[in-house]
């Protein structure tokens, strides 16, 4: 499945389609705004305490798997699961959850032998935390990426989060 992003008139539109469905030229379009899982922009006010969390990547589910292998962390599904945990630990040190990430970053690998990115891998635990009746979502971009550090990696997130300062 291919992921194309296109913005116009201030609103994403997000062009889904699969090698079956360019070989037909159909393509599925959706909107993002209101009925989406992430925002379109947010505006952080003056005052705000803000903080950076670096790209995160997933623990090991299974460690008894080899390095450097998809089987040691688990498919994108689990992969997200993991890397949202850690973010959500890392900003409750800064007083902080996901409910305040303004702007998250989630760069995909595709899975051996996968053509593309497994999207709704991620979008299946993405929407564990930000489910569609959560109204703090950040605005967020995904990404298609060659690889990561670790070739058994095939997720890596950044966010940048903001509260009322002191």
């Amino acid at each position: 499945m291919r992921i194309h992003w296109l913005f116009a008139g201030g609103a994403a539109v997000v062009m889904a389609s699969s090698a079956a469905a360019q070989a037909t030229q159909s393509t599925q379009m959706v909107m993002l705004g209101q009925g989406s899982p992430i925002a379109t922009s947010i505006l952080v006010p003056e005052g705000r305490d803000v903080v950076y969390v670096s790209g995160t990547v997933p623990d090991a589910v299974n460690k008894e798997a080899a390095p450097g292998s998809v089987e040691r962390y688990g498919d994108t599904e689990a992969q997200t699961r993991s890397v949202l945990g850690k973010i959500e630990r890392e900003l409750r040190a800064h007083g902080m959850d996901l409910r305040n990430v303004v702007m998250m970053r989630v760069f995909l690998v595709a899975p051996p032998g996968a053509e593309a990115m497994d999207f709704r891998g991620m979008m299946k635990a993405y929407l564990e935390r930000y489910p569609m009746s959560q109204p703090n979502k950040p605005a967020r971009s995904t990404m298609e990426v060659a690889g990561l550090v670790d070739p058994g990696w095939l997720v890596e997130i950044e966010v940048t989060a903001a509260k009322q300062g002191k």
